[in-house]
């Protein structure tokens, strides 16, 4: 089960959700979003670069934290912490497969201080007339690919993003609404899980 595929099935679904007026964000409001926007979480649909979709729940607690629960019949297991990324299939079993957070565009969002602005960053920053679209890469590691990343406004929310890896191959999250709240630390304990495996 490919990392890139796993995320990028995280897609928004915004098509039943956009309002019919809006502005464009700045990259300053976006920012401030972002950074604002400590726990959560939400329903997600995943499209997966071969067509495939898969669904579940994500959670999010900023800086560095993400988890992806992913619905039956899939038995996949995403977690994000200690700036590590663990991928469990729990139909193969054994070890998850691991990668440093730093190698995935998802490493924008979750960390600890967002910064649009600076350079290098942004690819594109647009507007469809109901959405903000900004593409971003980390510009120390432009290698591993780039996050498109889609708000609605009124009130400013994240509701899709798109991972372009360093292939080409896509996979988009689209999140049913994010609600707030406290995560306790044990959703993120990739030691606690592979001790459950």
């Amino acid at each position: 089960m490919r990392f890139a595929t796993l995320l990028t099935a995280a897609a928004l679904s915004i098509a039943t959700a956009l309002p019919a007026l809006a502005d464009k964000l700045s990259l300053n409001e976006i920012s401030g979003y972002l950074n604002k926007l400590q726990s959560a979480k939400g329903s997600f649909t995943q499209i997966n670069g071969d067509g495939t979709i898969s669904t579940g729940t994500v959670y999010i607690t900023r800086p560095g934290k993400a988890r992806f629960e992913y619905n039956p019949p899939e038995k996949a297991l995403v977690l994000v912490n200690s700036g590590q990324v663990a991928i469990f299939d729990k139909k193969l079993g054994g070890p998850p497969e691991s990668y440093p957070l730093s190698q995935t565009p998802l490493s924008i969002i979750l960390a600890r201080n967002v910064n649009l602005s600076q350079a290098g960053m942004v690819q594109g920053h647009g507007y469809d007339g109901t959405a903000t679209t900004v593409t971003a890469q980390d510009p120390k590691r432009p290698e591993y690919g780039n996050i498109q990343l889609k708000f609605t406004d009124n009130p400013v929310e994240l509701r899709q993003w798109i991972i372009t890896d360093n292939n080409g191959g896509q996979t988009t999250v689209v999140l049913g609404g994010l609600e707030r709240g406290s995560i306790s630390n044990r959703m993120y304990d990739i030691r606690g899980e592979i001790a459950r495996q």
